[in-house]
């Protein structure tokens, strides 16, 4: 097995391409031979050291995979040898072989590449969780999507419309037009506008119904302040705690620190709702996950939803793409292939 470790924490080039033994599938559980796979800012975090859940180096990184079963594990009659897939995985993903539950896996919709495939479970099932399940979102209504040119912002962007939402959408400049046509209709360019005054001028003061936010620190204060009554937050993400391509404890402390305290009473007297969600802890709801990726593939078999690829690279090359995503120039996922 070919895989991709991070032998300690720091900047990229503490990513190594590595070899191992093959590893075997146990009772229930299927093996992929790896074609593609995706890459998330949680690895990012991992690498720095400021990711909590992720085992300590080395260790290798990665929550989705796409590829062809090529073992199966006693008890599997879900899937054969040769069927191909879209896998959820607790780590483990950088890598040319990967083992999961046969229950993470699922069948990749005829016309869609290895490529899109592996662009899928993370993003779509954060967003579908986010939009469909905990603020329930509703045709007409507003929702504002912070990082819209991002992954799960594209995601995002894409289910929503599904539901007849008016949308706006956060992102450099460079990205308005690409994220317009997946269904933004007011584009706002955090880096120059003031974001809080463009939504309550958009919305006539009244604010946004959802508000999807990946940012952290104060940034969770004012997607806050923006929501209207009877409005939803979904806090998924920190982006804010990393400043560059080695860790700084005092940058991400500072943010941390900035994070606000939700109080009951506030809550109530807002009429508002905060909900936080991290797909990392969700690996022991199996039913609700897999019902979140069969839609989505639904969907997608449909041609409804669409993967966004902003580029690929070589297994070998994961450094490179964890800079790219860094830079914050990528519009839609990045993937990794083998």
């Amino acid at each position: 097995m070919h895989h991709v470790v991070i032998v300690r924490h720091g900047p990229p080039e503490v990513l190594e391409a590595h070899e191992a033994p093959d590893p075997a599938p146990g009772d229930g559980e299927v093996r992929i031979a790896v074609r593609a796979a995706g890459v998330n800012f949680a690895d990012v975090l991992a690498r720095l050291g400021l990711y909590p859940d992720a085992p300590k180096p080395p260790v290798v990184v990665g929550y989705e995979v796409s590829g062809v079963v090529d073992a199966v594990g006693r008890g599997v009659t879900t899937h054969r040898a040769g069927d191909r897939v879209v896998a959820l995985t607790k780590f483990g993903g950088y890598a040319d072989r990967v083992v999961v539950p046969a229950v993470s896996a699922f069948a990749i919709p005829d016309a869609l590449d290895d490529i899109a495939a592996a662009a899928i479970p993370v993003n779509y099932v954060t967003a579908l969780l986010a939009l469909y399940r905990l603020s329930n979102l509703a045709a007409g209504e507003t929702v504002l999507i912070h990082g819209a040119g991002g992954g799960v912002g594209i995601a995002a962007t894409q289910l929503a419309r599904l539901r007849g939402a008016t949308i706006i959408g956060t992102a450099s400049a460079t990205k308005h037009d690409a994220i317009r046509q997946q269904g933004v209709h007011h584009a706002i360019d955090y880096r120059t506008a003031n974001v809080a005054a463009e939504v309550r001028r958009l919305t006539n003061g009244r604010g946004a119904d959802i508000v999807l936010d990946p940012i952290g620190g104060p940034s969770f204060t004012e997607s806050y302040e923006l929501l209207a009554p009877l409005g939803r937050l979904v806090m998924y993400g920190v982006s804010s705690v990393v400043s560059g391509e080695r860790r700084s404890m005092w940058h991400a402390l500072t943010m941390v620190i900035r994070m606000p305290r939700f109080r009951p009473l506030r809550l109530m007297d807002s009429n508002r709702g905060v909900f936080g969600l991290n797909l990392g802890h969700l690996w022991s709801e199996r039913q609700q996950l897999g019902e979140a990726m069969t839609l989505i593939l639904r969907e997608v078999g449909a041609g409804r939803l669409s993967p966004v690829v902003a580029r690929t690279f070589p297994l070998d090359k994961a450094a490179d793409a964890h800079r790219f995503i860094q830079s914050r120039g990528n519009t839609g996922k990045v993937v990794l292939t083998t």
